[in-house]
């Protein structure tokens, strides 16, 4: 079994495993990993419910269907097309999490692309960029967001009213990175693209009750239920309709285990390694001044390096809950600045995964270059409107 793991598979079961060793040998005391754990236990029945309901609803064809209508809706036109999906992608990044488009939604774009004859890497672009630079807004949309949600001291509807305008401007400059280097004219392959023919939904009932439990999910969120509360009512309904219409797609292979690992061994191992020397390293990182720019910069370069979860967690553990603008700072640098490096956030690393699978081929050193562009320029916009307008 051990044989048949990938590479990443090992990597979280190992970091689990140094976190559990953590504690009977003493580096991490009893009380300090007892706390940590108690953190993250909403997180993880958040994150199981959301990737099962956003699972179902791909199975439903949900994601499929709207997609499809996208491209007829858009007559053969690539600016129209270009305005849906990047509408479409920063929709479900907010509110279904950014692992959703990244794993969920690059599938149905790139099936979508030689039906409508339309070149595959651009719309392959639009998801992932567009799954970092587009979880700012709300606690759902990245697990970044959840894990700072506590320290941070904002619920749902006031964390959105700090982040609607960093929100709106990593997107606005995805979006021009977008169509500079992807999707204009001298990019692409043809002036126009050939909307293709939608094809009937397969079972009218499970379409039905994915949709309904994707609108309940955003309803509980703006009525302000917990998020693990809300994603969980919107899962039951989904699953009830699939135990009736096709139990036979409710499979073990539905719960995310390997998310499940990673953060439980994430919440260990950085609060050991604080102790033992990182807040020191990481205060010098950041400095004493509380800007927001450095922070954001840090943030943004150690998750290029390391992955933005556990550089999230390391420097969030120097900051001080009363430098609200650094923590929020700190979230933009690890959400909009993962989009360098392959590793840099989880969505990425799936992202790839699913682009091999479907032989969509994309270029490293133009991955690495543009990325670097975007993140350099969407930084500085993001940290720039938290700072003056959010």
């Amino acid at each position: 079994m051990w044989r048949r793991l990938g590479v990443l598979d090992k990597i979280r079961i190992g970091l689990l495993g140094l976190g559990v060793v953590a504690v009977p040998t003493g580096l991490l005391p009893w009380e300090a990993a007892a706390d940590s754990l108690d953190e993250i236990w909403p997180l993880l029945i958040f994150l199981v419910a959301i990737i099962v309901l956003a699972e179902l609803t791909k199975e439903a064809q949900v994601f499929d269907a709207i997609a499809a209508r996208m491209a007829v809706f858009g007559r053969g036109n690539y600016a129209a097309l270009f305005f849906l999906c990047t509408a479409f992608a920063s929709f479900i990044t907010i509110f279904l999490n950014l692992d959703t488009t990244a794993v969920l939604l690059t599938p149905v774009m790139l099936a979508l692309a030689p039906k409508a004859r339309i070149a595959a890497l651009p719309l392959a672009m639009t998801t992932i960029w567009l799954a970092n630079t587009a979880s700012l807004l709300l606690p759902v949309s990245n697990l970044t967001n959840l894990l700072g949600m506590e320290k941070i001291g904002l619920d749902a509807q006031e964390f959105a009213g700090r982040m609607w305008a960093p929100q709106l401007a990593s997107i606005a400059v995805t979006m021009a990175f977008l169509w500079a280097f992807y999707w204009r004219r001298g990019e692409r392959r043809d002036l126009r693209y050939t909307p293709p023919l939608l094809e009937p939904v397969a079972d009218r009932v499970l379409f039905g009750a994915a949709a309904a439990g994707c609108l309940l999910f955003i309803v509980l969120l703006l009525l302000k239920a917990h998020v693990a509360v809300a994603a969980t009512a919107a899962a039951a309904i989904v699953v009830v309709a699939f135990l009736v219409r096709a139990r036979e797609r409710l499979t073990w292979s539905l719960i995310p285990w390997q998310l499940i690992v990673f953060v439980t061994g994430l919440f260990l191992v950085v609060p050991t390694l604080s102790r033992h020397g990182l807040s020191d390293l990481m205060t010098w990182m950041i400095g004493t001044e509380g800007d927001p720019y450095r922070t954001a910069a840090v943030g943004a370069g150690l998750s290029n390096a390391i992955n933005n979860l556990p550089a999230y967690k390391a420097v969030e553990t120097v900051i001080p809950s009363t430098s609200q603008d650094q923590l929020l700072a700190l979230l933009a640098g690890t959400n909009v600045g993962p989009v360098i490096t392959p590793w840099a956030s989880l969505a990425t690393l799936l992202w790839f995964e699913s682009c091999r699978r479907h032989e969509v081929k994309v270029p490293m050193g133009r991955f690495l270059l543009t990325g670097t562009g975007l993140a350099v320029v969407g930084l500085l916009a993001t940290v720039w409107a938290l700072v003056h307008v959010g």
